[in-house]
C-alpha cells in the first residue's frame, strides 16, 4: 500500500466515466481534500459527463460540470492503492498488490435526475465509509 507519510490513492472506474465514477470521485475529493489522491476513468469513456448526473450533484452542492471523462490506463491502475469498479466487468485491468472493490450500482446512463438521485445517495454513503476506513 502506501508508505508512511504518503497519501493513499483511489481510482474509480466505470464504463463511460460519465456517471457513477464521476460522482464517487467528486464526493471523495470533497470529503478527503488533499489527504487522498482521487482519480476516475472509464474503459470506454463518453464524450461528456451525463447532464442528469451533473444536475443531481449540483443539488447536493458539488459542481462537476467542468469534468471530462478520461480513458482508463494501466498506469492509472498501477498508481492507485485502491481500485473501485462500478460495472466495467472484465475490461478493468487487474494488477497484483492492489486492493479491488466492486460496487454494484445502477447505471445512470440514459436516466433522468429522479433516477440518478438514489444512485448518487448510495455512492455518497459508500464514500463516507471508504473515507473513514482510509483515515480521512
Amino acid at each position: 500500500m502506501t508508505a508512511p507519510g504518503d497519501r493513499p490513492s483511489v481510482l474509480f472506474v466505470c464504463v463511460h466515466n460519465a456517471g457513477r465514477s464521476q460522482m464517487a470521485a467528486a464526493f471523495l475529493a470533497r470529503l478527503a481534500g488533499d489527504r487522498i489522491e482521487v482519480r476516475s476513468a472509464g474503459s470506454a469513456p463518453a464524450d461528456t459527463v451525463n447532464p442528469a448526473v451533473v444536475e443531481a450533484m449540483r443539488e447536493v452542492g458539488v459542481d462537476i460540470s467542468a469534468n471530462t471523462p478520461k480513458v482508463l490506463t494501466g498506469d492509472a491502475v498501477r498508481a492507485s492503492d485502491v481500485v473501485i469498479t462500478m460495472g466495467c466487468g472484465d475490461t478493468c485491468p487487474v494488477f497484483p498488490g492492489k486492493r479491488y472493490l466492486d460496487w454494484q450500482l445502477d447505471d445512470p446512463a440514459g436516466q433522468g435526475v429522479a433516477a440518478v438521485r438514489p444512485v448518487r445517495d448510495g455512492i455518497e454513503r459508500r464514500i463516507r465509509g471508504l473515507a473513514a476506513e482510509l483515515g480521512s
